[in-house]
């Protein structure tokens, strides 16, 4: 089965370009995200300027999250992406013209971050619903571990990369994420055109049978709703500026390496998901691999050596990546395709923009508190969400399989 998965995908020429396509968007924001909070931490040295930066992405994902669902399931999809890594593209080449003249003013990148969440907002459903048109159904979970796989590979050099363009000069991290847009953008338009789907309901009552379908599957709201609170609480990564000048005392090449922790962590469960598929105890795997994900944020929280303070990170990296296979077959295998960019829109809203969100709260609280003490809280916060979820969406953690066998003959 193994043999004959890899096989399959491997020869097909358009899951290959979506893998190009997706692993350089993945690689350019990787390499932007990282250069951003930097660079805007470098200016004041204020914790608060980090939650901002998550605030202003938060704010687009919340308020367009319905009508770009809308709008990935009535149009064109890959265009919908290729649109959206050429704008990335135009940003980017603000952000250079900003550091290259020295800029200081605080509101002139948060006014191009604005853009970029806008536009984050509007693509996320449409890539979000691709693979699920490309492969078949019963590959789904190794197809999406495979890609999973590649992007956190490419993502692990990313941060450490942006570390080192970082120490160099910032206009050359925002270049390079630049570069690696413009190459998604063309990679997304080598994917065939789909007939659009059109229901001829009012944009509104389109928009919120995403949330009704949601709301009618306790399995998946229950799934996506603990995803939501553990990010969004467990939001250390915003905070790994002040960790890497202030406590650990590493610096721009260090703060990259720290950036690119969670990824190896994603990419070794990653890889082992693409050749053993998660068959069953589906639940109980979820809310297991989410204890620890709070319990090696707290571990990072307290760490004042480098090295443990990496392989904390990349064990919630890990964790993360289990959680994140079993949310998206649950949503993606489990939804119509007519539907599937609806209600990946609202899914967005739960999982995407609580990163966002997560940032905000993480910045605000170490306003108050200090970094460690924001970073432990918010882990002591996820391992008492997942008490609550055991007892508010009792079938979760019994559910079992993913995805039925394939019928023969």
């Amino acid at each position: 089965m193994r043999v004959d998965f890899l096989r399959d995908v491997l020869r097909d020429r358009e899951f290959l370009a979506y893998v190009v396509a997706r692993q350089s968007s993945w690689l350019a924001y990787s390499l932007e995200s990282t250069a951003v909070f930097w660079q805007i931490y470098s200016i004041r040295h204020h914790a608060f300027d980090l939650g901002l930066v998550g605030l202003i992405l938060f704010v687009p994902q919340l308020a367009l999250a319905l009508p770009a669902g809308v709008l990935a399931d009535r149009y064109d999809r890959r265009r919908i992406c290729a649109g959206v890594a050429a704008t990335e593209f135009a940003m980017l080449c603000v952000f250079v013209w900003l550091a290259l003249s020295g800029s200081r003013s605080l509101w002139s990148y948060f006014t191009a971050i604005v853009v970029i969440g806008t536009v984050h907002a509007i693509g996320t459903p449409a890539e979000r619903s691709l693979l699920a048109n490309i492969v078949r159904p019963h590959h789904f979970v190794r197809a999406a571990a495979l890609s999973s796989t590649i992007g956190q590979l490419i993502t692990i050099g990313g941060p450490a990369l942006a570390g080192l363009l970082l120490a160099i000069a910032a206009p050359w991290a925002f270049a390079s994420a630049a570069i690696f847009y413009a190459v998604a953008s063309f990679g997304f338009l080598f994917l065939r055109e789909r007939a659009s789907t059109s229901d001829n309901l009012p944009l509104w009552n389109a928009a919120v049978e995403g949330i009704r379908f949601i709301m009618q599957r306790q399995i998946i709201l229950g799934a996506i709703s603990l995803d939501l609170f553990a990010v969004l609480f467990g939001g250390a990564t915003a905070l790994l500026p002040i960790y890497a000048s202030q406590i650990l005392h590493v610096g721009a090449a260090g703060f990259g390496i720290l950036r690119a922790a969670p990824a190896v962590g994603a990419a070794v469960v990653a890889a082992y998901i693409a050749r053993r598929a998660i068959t069953s105890r589906a639940g109980a795997l979820l809310f297991g691999c989410v204890a620890g994900f709070g319990v090696f944020t707290i571990v990072f929280g307290l760490s004042r050596n480098f090295w443990l303070s990496f392989a904390a990170l990349a064990l919630t990296g890990g964790f993360d990546m289990v959680s994140v296979v079993i949310r998206n077959a649950l949503v993606q295998l489990g939804t119509p395709d007519g539907m599937r960019g609806r209600v990946s829109a609202v899914e967005n809203v739960f999982i995407g923009a609580s990163n966002e969100l997560g940032a905000f709260e993480s910045g605000a609280v170490a306003a108050l508190i200090g970094a460690e003490g924001s970073v432990v809280l918010g882990g002591i916060a996820t391992l008492l969400v997942i008490v609550l979820w055991a007892f508010v969406f009792p079938a979760l953690p019994r559910f079992d399989r993913l995805v039925k066998a394939p019928s023969r003959g």
